[in-house]
């Protein structure tokens, strides 16, 4: 394993807690040496939240914190398909470069021994990922999900639980929910609307969607993460699309 360049400085609030215990094995010394600052800092203290960390930190943290749930997903139907894989590498490539992948799947091949407590690992999650940053990371764990093309039940099953665990809306867990799952309700689902609002409910729901999922939301986790978040935002818009087309909408 190569000394895991692409996580640049202290890792961040995984340090500690549930994330920190099920990495501090699988990532060594660079776990330690994160806890050690912590616990140096005069700032350090167990009450730190998110607007204590550096932007290196929580872009860290919500890397690890990524694969750590990939993990629960990946393995919610009690095998590991080379689709989901290819997803995460692609993810990682795409995001940080070739020299990551190999520490990104070794630590996720580490995690399949691990038993991962979805809810005190969104617990920790949910106290110190910002809303937006939790809604863009629910939005990749979806995608893992339907890389073969389909949602099976346990799948669906982990994802709600991670949902409920990382203090989502059910609405708004739906909504991404809804942009892999397609069927005729599916464009107003990604919207949180019912097909039987009106012209202007549309409208209206388009533009509260478009304002609470912009990339700009995540622009602190670095710009591949704002590129992942202009993605999910692209399937806000094309869900708008196919409403105003099947309405004749202006």
């Amino acid at each position: 394993m190569s000394s895991l360049k692409w996580i640049t400085g202290v890792i961040g609030w995984v340090a500690g807690g549930p994330i920190g215990a099920l990495l501090g094995i699988i990532l060594g010394s660079v776990v330690g040496r994160s806890l050690d600052t912590i616990n140096e800092s005069k700032n350090g203290s167990e009450d730190r939240r998110r607007g204590s960390y550096s932007a290196i930190e929580q872009r860290n943290s919500f890397m690890l914190s990524l694969l750590v749930l990939s993990s629960a997903v990946i393995r919610a139907d009690g095998k590991t398909l080379q689709s989901e894989l290819n997803y995460v590498k692609s993810f990682i490539r795409r995001n940080f470069g070739d020299y990551a992948v190999d520490d990104a799947m070794h630590i996720l091949t580490e995690l399949e021994s691990k038993e991962i407590n979805i809810y005190e690992v969104g617990g920790q999650i949910a106290v110190f990922m910002n809303y937006s940053q939790k809604v863009q990371l629910f939005h990749y764990l979806a995608g893992i999900a339907n890389s073969d093309g389909e949602f099976c039940k346990q799948e669906k099953s982990v994802l709600e639980s991670i949902a409920s665990a990382i203090r989502l809306d059910a609405a708004d867990s739906d909504s991404v929910i809804a942009m892999f799952y397609k069927d005729p309700a599916s464009a107003y689902a990604v919207l949180e609307i019912n097909p039987s609002a009106t012209d202007e409910e549309v409208k209206s729901a388009y533009r509260r969607m478009a304002m609470k999922n912009h990339p700009d939301k995540v622009a602190s986790l670095g710009p591949d993460i704002q590129k992942a978040a202009e993605e999910k935002f692209l399937k806000i818009q094309e869900a708008y699309g196919t409403i105003k087309k099947q309405r004749g909408m202006d």
